[in-house]
């Protein structure tokens, strides 16, 4: 992948095997208007529900709010996704606690891209990644993922959109993966968005493949034509 040149105001945080520099921005899946997951000593933990890691329990940095995608909206997911996983290259933008993308790297995908603003965040992912032996397969990214998506060179198989509920960031994010060169041919594009928001404008090449409402929580899969 080629390299990232930081943009404005810029802050590096380690990543899992070069430094890259991105300015901060608002998003992350940090934020009062999600639920607040259980947490032991201000430890939160999530389960890896299918793969070669199944079962495994992992902790993540639980900031107030953050909330990792379910084990049943996963489930729905890679159910959805099965026969695009194995061999993909992925990007897990607004990732949080990375479950999405460890799901993805656990059922096979080649490579996966971590995105957040939150520096706990990025180094309880680096953990994750030596700990499971994964270090060449996910690469973190401190900072926003607007600024990466305009930067990264691409492209990408499967990209994960979960942006906190209610932010106004959804829309912004597709426009980007849509305008850059960064997705390819039949990419997958999963969105996550709270129940009551609306679905987001996408370019006609876009098909929603799937569309599932579960509780608050709406999920959408598009495939590029």
């Amino acid at each position: 992948m080629a390299k990232h040149q930081g943009v404005g105001n810029a802050v590096s945080y380690h990543c899992c095997r070069k430094r890259r520099n991105f300015p901060v921005g608002r998003q992350s899946r940090h934020t009062a208007g999600r639920r607040t997951p259980s947490t032991v000593g201000g430890r939160g933990e999530l389960r890896i529900i299918g793969g070669r890691w199944r079962g495994r329990r992992l902790s993540f940095h639980a900031a107030p709010g953050l909330r990792p995608t379910t084990d049943r909206v996963r489930e729905t997911l890679f159910n959805w996704l099965m026969g695009d996983v194995l061999g993909a290259r992925c990007a897990d933008l607004f990732c949080g606690s990375g479950a999405l993308g460890l799901e993805a790297l656990s059922r096979g995908a080649e490579h996966c891209d971590f995105v957040d603003r939150e520096p706990g965040a990025i180094r309880q992912l680096e953990q994750h990644l030596r700990t499971l032996e994964a270090e060449k397969a996910g690469q973190c990214h401190g900072g926003s993922a607007e600024a990466f998506v305009a930067a990264a060179a691409g492209p990408w198989d499967i990209v994960f959109v979960d942006p906190p509920f209610g932010a106004g960031l959804v829309q912004p994010i597709c426009d980007l993966l849509a305008q850059h060169d960064c997705l390819s041919a039949g990419a997958c594009v999963y969105v996550e968005t709270a129940r009551e928001e609306p679905a987001p404008t996408v370019p006609p090449s876009w098909q929603l493949h799937r569309e599932k409402h579960a509780g608050g929580v709406t999920s959408r899969l598009y495939r590029l034509d």
